[in-house]
């Protein structure tokens, strides 16, 4: 039963090749199944994971063949810094596409962060810059790639896409990668694209901004438009969302829209917020501005895109960082940082996916380090969250 746990997970991993030429001792299908064990039950480091094989280790020899016992730390580091980040990645979306098997109908945030500590120099500080496709609804991330820097997501994001099976999904990107190109390229694989506009696009959102403004301010008069409203309060604030979208892009010249391929409509969404306990009655108010490829006849699905790129945050973000102390981490030797986020991925995705139970049968609501904590206590837990 345990094999037969690891082996549904790893067998994506297989074909990873091994980058030693001489002195393995390991064979590299131990090494990996180790640290994606290590990292499922909270291992932070290559110590720890090392620690964690050692604690495990009669366990593990039930199903790998651990020749030379559990690898060294400086083994895992050695090996995962050596290990080429692309041909893990094709490994590991091959996995989420056949967690996620078909995309149509999803929105997938496209989103960049840091790995604050994992500056490869001392003197330069330059650290890791990922960039990572996300699905709110099923809390997966379906794939990453590193930059230099975080200037050079444009770059990232399209190789990022090619890499992606997108036919019928709805891809999020903020300013950043509002960019004709990339546009393009959604379009070309069977996608849609919401994307944000700022300043990085001056031309696009002078005019964007212009027409959705004035048309407001009118109530969109003889514009064929749609409208949503939507408050909720909680986490000490209300807050009222507003969007609205017109397909009537016409309104911003042949100029704009022969470069932009796929524009169909273009879209404002507004919050305003309250904090409870505010005797002053200050309200704060943001109105951002989009660009999509749908044809605009449709709010609720351009404000759930935004929202749902919103839940980056919390959904990745925070879990990584809070849950996982990856801005915490210090792995600095070559491809080291980069693989060792993608274990923390595969992680992620499983315990996402995994809802443990009460002895009642019922749902046992618990956070992402609760989750891990399960699985280094409880062997059954971890098999469980394997085969989530």
């Amino acid at each position: 039963m345990d094999a037969q746990a690891t082996e549904g997970l790893l067998r994506y991993f297989r074909s990873i090749a091994d980058p030693r030429s001489a002195n393995a001792r390991h064979p590299l299908c131990d090494v990996l199944t180790v640290a994606i064990l290590a990292v499922l039950c909270g291992a932070q480091g290559w110590a720890a994971v090392e620690v964690w094989g050692h604690g495990n280790l009669p366990w593990l020899q039930t199903f790998l063949e651990l020749p030379h016992g559990i690898p060294s730390h400086d083994t895992f580091n050695r090996v995962f810094g050596m290990i080429d980040p692309l041909g893990f990645e094709r490994c590991f979306m091959n996995w989420t596409t056949a967690l996620v098997k078909n995309a149509a109908g999803l929105f997938v945030a496209v989103d960049g962060k840091t790995l604050r500590r994992s500056w490869k120099r001392a003197w330069s500080k330059t650290p890791v810059h990922l960039v990572s496709a996300f699905v709110s609804k099923n809390q997966l991330v379906l794939g990453q790639l590193a930059t230099d820097c975080k200037s050079n997501e444009i770059t990232a994001i399209p190789k990022l896409l090619a890499m992606l099976q997108l036919a019928g999904a709805t891809v999020t990107i903020d300013a950043m990668g509002c960019q004709r190109d990339i546009a393009a390229q959604i379009m070309g694989q069977n996608a849609h694209y919401i994307l944000a506009v700022k300043e990085n696009q001056p031309t696009l959102h002078e005019k964007v901004k212009g027409l959705l403004d004035g048309a407001i301010i009118e109530s969109f008069k003889d514009m064929q438009h749609s409208f949503t409203e939507e408050t909720d309060d909680g986490h000490g604030r209300v807050e009222t969302r507003r969007v609205w979208v017109t397909r009537e892009v016409k309104w911003l010249g042949r100029d704009i829209l022969d470069l932009w391929p796929g524009l169909a409509s273009v879209a404002a969404v507004e919050c305003t917020r309250q904090e409870f306990g505010d005797m002053s009655g200050k309200v704060s108010t943001e109105r951002r501005y989009f660009i999509s490829s749908h044809d605009g006849t449709n709010a609720q699905l351009i404000g759930d895109g935004v929202r749902s790129h919103w839940g980056v945050e919390n959904g990745l973000r925070w879990c990584l960082d809070v849950a996982m102390n990856e801005d915490a981490c210090r792995l600095r030797m070559d491809n080291g940082a980069e693989n060792f986020s993608r274990l923390r991925r595969i992680a992620l995705n499983k315990l996402k996916r995994w809802q443990p139970k009460k002895a009642n049968g019922k749902n046992l609501n618990v956070g992402i380090r609760l989750k891990q904590q399960m699985c280094g206590w409880n062997r059954e837990s971890l098999i469980q969250a394997l085969l989530a």
